[in-house]
């Protein structure tokens, strides 16, 4: 958890950079005569879903056998982060009515819940799709418990699953990548769905997977 003290200290850093800025535009305002805008409060991250690390494992277990969920891990301070999300938010918009489940676990700074992260959420229309986690408090128990080839130390992180089958990605993607590795889960899913033998030979093997528009 290295990586994630250094990156705390450093928004730390930034948020006392910010608050001098602050200060002084405070003072040109009163100069100036001009009003400034109220900042966010807690009532914008009241909004936003917190959850343990226990409770992110909860998420990250459901499964619904026909629902095909993207789970991404990410932080607004992070530029490859913020350079995929469009594309996700575009896949998003494409699987509408579909049975997916898009999340987006923030690693953020709390004291950037409120403002960065709650802006991000607005911009692009996903408040009810963000979570908020607390970095400080994953362990490697973490990790270990709930993927395969991450250890936390790097974001961008996406884990795709439908059923039994899963994708795992550390590093951001392309949109073009984004849609083969879902792709590919959803076929993978498919074909292993059309191979189990069931003696009730009334269930109709072929309609239990959905069609998904890619």
């Amino acid at each position: 958890m290295r990586k994630f003290l250094i990156y705390s200290v450093l928004s730390l850093s930034l948020l006392a950079c910010k608050k001098n800025d602050e200060k002084v535009a405070e003072t040109e305002a009163k100069d100036d005569s001009i009003q400034v805008e109220p900042t966010k409060s807690e009532a914008d991250v009241a909004e936003l879903t917190e959850l343990s690390p226990e409770k992110i494992t909860e998420v990250l277990k459901s499964n619904h056998s026909d629902t095909l969920y993207v789970t991404n891990f990410f932080a607004t301070w992070c530029g490859p982060c913020m350079q995929e999300i469009p594309h996700f938010r575009k896949k998003m918009d494409e699987l509408t009515n579909q049975p997916v489940k898009f999340t987006f676990v923030s690693l953020d700074n709390k004291t950037d819940w409120a403002t960065k992260v709650s802006d991000f959420a607005d911009e692009y229309d996903i408040r009810k799709n963000v979570i908020l986690l607390d970095g400080m408090l994953l362990k490697q128990e973490f990790f270990k418990q709930n993927f395969q080839s991450w250890n936390g130390e790097a974001i961008p992180f996406t884990l795709i699953r439908k059923g039994d089958k899963s994708d795992e990605t550390v590093g951001s993607m392309t949109e073009e990548m984004l849609n083969q590795k879902i792709k590919k889960i959803l076929d993978k899913s498919s074909q292993a769905e059309r191979s189990i033998k069931i003696n009730d030979r009334d269930v109709t093997v072929g309609s239990i997977n959905p069609t998904y528009s890619l």
